[in-house]
């Protein structure tokens, strides 16, 4: 009784839909931190030896090859169309990974330049093609007034069409806490001082273009450089014409984070979209939801490190993990005329 029960619920489901003629497209857009994705070459010296067979961390061919299928793993189970990435040494690990068996079949497509960090870490963008039809790309150097030797990630923008409509994805990875949060924040606000002047620029040049702002930004939403340079607002109601919203603000709201640092959470795997991608018209390409991608096998279930992300090495020892990070997502709709 209850299968039929159930089996009429269904049907009946089913036929509201159908009655309603309602398609509704889904993409899934995506960021994640891929934790010193290096190849085996020490063509960096000091700061590429230690990804190299000869440095600590005994870096060969067997553990690259078990970093990217692992990578691969992940990106296959969050089934993204774009996904923004970061901490990649170079074009050619990003063409292994898209090569990897789980993820070959995707076609994914790569747009990636070489930034200027001194550990030779880059960010880049993979995509499927049939979903998103890249027009253009570019990429912006952050520098530093009265510091001409400072070196960062360079911040990567490509724009394309997403369900036919015009989209520009940011891709980042601000200047991290070393030295300290507060004596080091004037580069992460200078950072997002620039990821706002390219996202209004792409605005401004085309108002019906929708951005989405993705990256490692070292920081929390409630930190200066997200909340008031970048001025990524918690709630929607916030949001005004040519604003930002911060889809991963609710998530840091009740605890949960992308790391853990000395037991605390920190959110620092952001996507913020423009208002436009908040209150589109219907039919157009909206903003659904978000998830920190956050399952069980990317976490440690036993040890000191219990409740962390599982990363490929832990004081020195290699774990065959994943990344420090957890891979953020946000799903966007767009119903059928």
């Amino acid at each position: 009784m209850k299968k039929i029960a159930l089996l009429f619920l269904l049907c009946l489901s089913f036929s509201v839909s159908f009655a309603q003629g309602k398609k509704v497209a889904l993409y899934k857009v995506g960021f994640y931190n891929l934790e010193n994705l290096f190849d085996t070459i020490n063509n960096n010296g000091k700061y590429d030896l230690e990804f190299s067979p000869k440095g600590d961390k005994q870096w060969n061919s067997h553990r690259y090859n078990l970093k990217q299928k692992n990578m691969a793993r992940v990106i296959k189970d969050m089934k993204v169309d774009i996904l923004g990435i970061c901490e990649v040494e170079n074009i050619s690990v990003i063409e292994d990974l898209v090569n990897m068996p789980d993820i070959k079949n995707s076609g994914y497509k790569i747009v990636h330049y070489d930034s200027p960090d001194k550990r030779g870490v880059d960010v880049g963008l993979i995509y499927d093609p049939k979903k998103f039809i890249v027009l253009c790309s570019n990429s912006h150097r952050l520098t530093i007034e009265n510091n001409p030797d400072f070196k960062t990630r360079d911040q990567l923008v490509v724009s394309g069409l997403l369900g036919g409509e015009k989209v520009s994805v940011i891709v980042n990875h601000w200047p991290s806490r070393l030295g300290g949060e507060s004596q080091s924040s004037y580069l992460r606000e200078a950072a997002a001082a620039l990821t706002k002047s390219i996202a209004d620029s792409c605005i401004k040049d085309d108002p019906q273009t929708k951005v989405i702002i993705m990256g490692d930004m070292n920081d929390d939403p409630t930190n200066k450089s997200c909340k008031v340079v970048l001025g990524a607002k918690k709630k929607a109601k916030e949001v005004k014409e040519g604003g930002y919203f911060n889809t991963m603000w609710m998530h840091y709201d009740k605890g949960i984070g992308t790391l853990q640092f000395r037991g605390d959470w920190n959110l620092f795997d952001q996507i913020i979209i423009s208002e436009n991608l908040l209150n589109a018209d219907q039919g157009k390409l909206k903003f659904s939801k978000s998830e920190i991608f956050n399952k069980d096998y990317l976490i440690n279930q036993e040890g000191t490190y219990k409740g962390y992300p599982k990363r490929t090495f832990a004081a020195g020892v290699f774990l065959n993990g994943y990344s420090d990070h957890f891979p953020t997502l946000i799903y966007l709709t767009q119903e059928a005329k």
